[in-house]
């Protein structure tokens, strides 16, 4: 798994294997777990995923900045949703990606969310 913060979008990009995808769908659904992130170069690597359960209302995604560790966080329902999202994009054969995004009145997500596009393991654009 590879986990790259971009500053000048204000997101993070994360890319892994089909595997790696449903390790952490089972994370955000569990919620909890550690997931480490590949070493990469540069000072915009993350070094991983914590998933956590709260109260909600909903899930948030957040930097952890002293750790450098992306955080997701959130209630059953919420959590429930991402990780069916996660699940999806791993099994996507034809490629693309997903943007998590907050918007006012999102129906998972809590304000104040990061932005996160999650790659499929597949590469590129759907060919449909």
């Amino acid at each position: 798994m590879r986990l790259i913060c971009d500053p000048v979008h204000g997101e993070v990009d994360l890319t892994a294997s089909a595997e790696e995808l449903n390790r952490l769908a089972a994370a955000v659904a569990e919620g909890e777990g550690l997931l480490s992130s590949t070493p990469s170069a540069g000072s915009d690597a993350l070094a991983g995923i914590e998933v956590k359960k709260t109260a909600g209302p909903g899930v948030l995604v957040h930097l952890d900045s002293e750790r450098q560790v992306l955080v997701i966080s959130g209630d059953s329902a919420g959590r429930t949703v991402l990780a069916e999202n996660l699940r999806g994009m791993a099994s996507a054969e034809d490629g693309g990606h997903l943007h998590i995004d907050y918007f006012p009145g999102h129906f998972y997500l809590a304000e104040g969310s990061l932005p996160l596009v999650v790659n499929s393991p597949h590469g590129g654009m759907p060919t449909r």
